[in-house]
């Protein structure tokens, strides 16, 4: 973080992360329920778990991403591919073979009930150095805040990129303020491209405003209790009509299996 943190939004505080900005994001999560973390400070956490050697790369990969076609509202905004891995709270992350995505209504009242099959991520991807860093960033995050010696994570990778058109606004929660089912969530900043708005808002479960801010950078992050926040983004819309338009994100969720 720099500066004071702003009323309402959980950024990380600055004194807490010069002690150790692990323990900080930790702690934070631990008691806010969900933690902000700018770019900058997120890619410095980052590289404590490897180095981003392939992150340009990494970064680029969202330029190759396929139609979600199962969008219920009947838009074509978003492009995305998928992939799930195991792991215990130590030692390897291991990618589990190619399966669908499945919420149930109630926690996806617009797009769950059914098994999504979206492309997987390609293997260079969630095998390169910038993902295997932000997995293990991830599983020593949230295992801290609900270690478990018995239960694996499932993890989930998306790679989300929302479009927006002239007359078409792109809408990165099409479903609205929700719960994605699962323990933990991920959400950072790939790049946005020509687009305004997008603004990501936090609540408790009686719809109190926990927090707001928009995602800007890249690296710039949100990482959530399931059980406890909402979350949802405001739709997004070019500044140029004229030009490609679009906001690229990864969401890493993590779910205890039992």
């Amino acid at each position: 973080m720099r500066g004071n943190p702003s009323l309402g939004d959980n950024r990380l505080d600055e004194a807490m992360q010069a002690m150790n900005p692990v323990t900080a994001l930790v702690d934070t999560l631990r008691e806010a329920k969900f933690v902000r973390v700018d770019g900058t400070d997120m890619r410095g956490i980052v590289t404590s778990f490897g180095r981003l050697t392939d992150w340009d790369t990494f970064a680029a990969s969202w330029n190759d991403l396929h139609p979600d076609t199962y969008m219920a509202d009947g838009g074509r905004y978003r492009r995305r591919r998928h992939a799930v891995f195991t792991a215990a709270d130590t030692g390897p992350i291991t990618r589990a073979p190619h399966q669908p995505h499945y919420q149930g209504l109630d926690y996806n009242t617009l797009n769950g009930g059914v098994e999504r099959w979206f492309e997987p991520v390609e293997p260079t991807v969630g095998e390169g150095a910038t993902c295997q860093a932000l997995l293990n960033l991830c599983r020593a995050s949230f295992g801290h805040v609900a270690p478990s010696e018995d239960l694996p994570w499932k993890i989930e990778m998306h790679q989300f990129r929302i479009e927006a058109k002239t007359g078409e606004a792109g809408k990165p929660t099409p479903e609205g303020m929700h719960r994605d089912g699962v323990d933990f969530v991920l959400v950072m900043m790939i790049q946005r491209t020509n687009i305004k708005s997008g603004e990501t808002i936090t609540t408790d479960a009686s719809g109190k405003e926990l927090g707001h801010f928009t995602l800007t950078q890249p690296f710039d992050a949100v990482l959530l209790d399931d059980h406890h926040v909402f979350h949802g983004v405001t739709p997004v819309e070019p500044v140029d009509p004229s030009h490609p338009a679009h906001r690229d994100v990864l969401v890493l969720t993590f779910r205890r299996m039992a």
